[in-house]
């Protein structure tokens, strides 16, 4: 099976390109099969990682928060399941 995890934050307003560049450098504990970093209005960062597990397996790396000054809320994490 195969399992997304999405992590999204959004920086202290004008931050967006250090958290982005935070972002890109976290280094998770195994690899994914696929990982994609984006942006969006509001200095918000997305990063999705595709990973071949179960859905609630608790193993699964999260990419960590990032610190406290450069962040505005705290970080949102989704997980989702391939459907094929």
């Amino acid at each position: 099976m195969t399992v997304a995890l999405m992590w999204e934050a959004r920086a202290v307003p004008g931050r967006g390109a250090e958290l982005l560049a935070w972002a890109r450098r976290q280094a998770l504990s195994g690899a994914p099969s696929r990982r994609e970093t984006l942006r969006a209005p509001q200095d918000r960062v997305l990063v999705i990682t595709w990973w071949e597990a179960s859905y609630d397996d608790p193993d699964l790396p999260e990419l960590p928060d990032p610190p406290g000054d450069l962040v505005g809320r705290p970080v949102h994490r989704w997980r989702f399941e391939s459907m094929g």
